[in-house]
């Protein structure tokens, strides 16, 4: 909507409204001539005349008195409109969708969201579970507004570097190297080995590879909490993010590699220019742990 036009609207029915143009001139501090002329603009635009001048003021046209109602319901609706743009932009409401993985689901972003919602309790969220290669491609398809990933992404996202999380080796209780100081890479061959996996990004394999390291897997799931359950067991070994093994409640030994390996997980939201005023005022609390 033109914001010219919009004021034309205005004044048409403030002038209807006060009877005359010296009235609503004043109302809506403008000159008599102004609205005279807002008036007649119209009426050219519209090829009608909305208004029967006299000594005595205005009044409606037959045509005027029908076009009024809508010129009405338009200027309402900028009203709603605005109305709602400023709800929003005040983050008095609003839906944040959310792509991430488990291990951020469970022990990074309840805390996070719940320091948000202190200072904007009306906001909503959508959370979608997924692996890595789910979540980007969520993104990328505007299915969520924003997700939790590895770096580097694969698509050229708005990123914010969040942690570097270690990959610790996951022992059941009894292993004979649970009272290790490190846990050496190469003992990953001597027990079979549980491979945490997720969709075409797998931190752990990417690992074993670049260290040349071949352990027997005996199993392979996307489940982080299955991994814990099958080594507790005694059904082998494995490398798990040290973020998921928090407050984990199975009876496992976690122990640091003795080459250093880590993921860096980031923040990710598409970069171009639509992204909400709430997601933008969310990133601003991602640093709550």
């Amino acid at each position: 909507m033109d914001s010219m036009n919009l004021q034309k609207y205005k004044t048409f029915i403030k002038t209807v409204e006060c009877g005359s143009f010296t009235k609503a001139a004043g109302l809506l501090n403008y000159s008599q001539s102004a609205v005279s002329r807002m008036i007649d603009d119209l009426e050219k635009e519209w090829q009608v005349s909305l208004l029967e001048r006299s000594r005595k003021g205005v009044k409606l046209t037959s045509d005027g008195m029908k076009l009024l109602p809508y010129a009405r319901k338009v200027c309402d609706e900028y009203d709603n409109l605005q109305a709602a743009i400023d709800e929003v932009t005040g983050l008095q409401s609003g839906l944040i969708r959310i792509g991430t993985f488990s291990s951020v689901a469970t022990h990074r972003l309840p805390r996070i969201i719940k320091k948000f919602r202190k200072d904007y309790p009306n906001i909503e969220y959508e959370l979608l579970l997924g692996d890595y290669y789910e979540t980007e491609s969520w993104i990328m398809d505007g299915r969520v507004d924003c997700g939790f990933l590895l770096e580097p992404t694969a698509t050229d996202f708005e990123v914010i570097s969040l942690e570097t999380d270690r990959l610790l080796a996951v022992l059941p209780a009894k292993h004979p190297l649970a009272n290790c100081r490190k846990f050496p890479v190469k003992a990953l061959c001597d027990d079979p080995f549980l491979l945490l996996e997720k969709g075409g990004k797998c931190e752990v394999r990417d690992f074993l590879e670049k260290n040349g390291i071949s352990p027997k897997i005996s199993f392979t799931t996307w489940d982080d909490y299955a991994i814990m359950a099958m080594v507790e067991n005694d059904f082998g070994i494995s490398i798990l993010p040290e973020l998921i093994l928090e407050r984990n409640p199975y009876n496992i030994v976690t122990k640091e590699l003795d080459i250093p390996a880590f993921r860096k997980i980031c923040f990710a939201f598409r970069n171009n220019g639509t992204t909400s005023v709430a997601v933008k005022k969310f990133t601003e609390y991602l640093s709550c742990r």
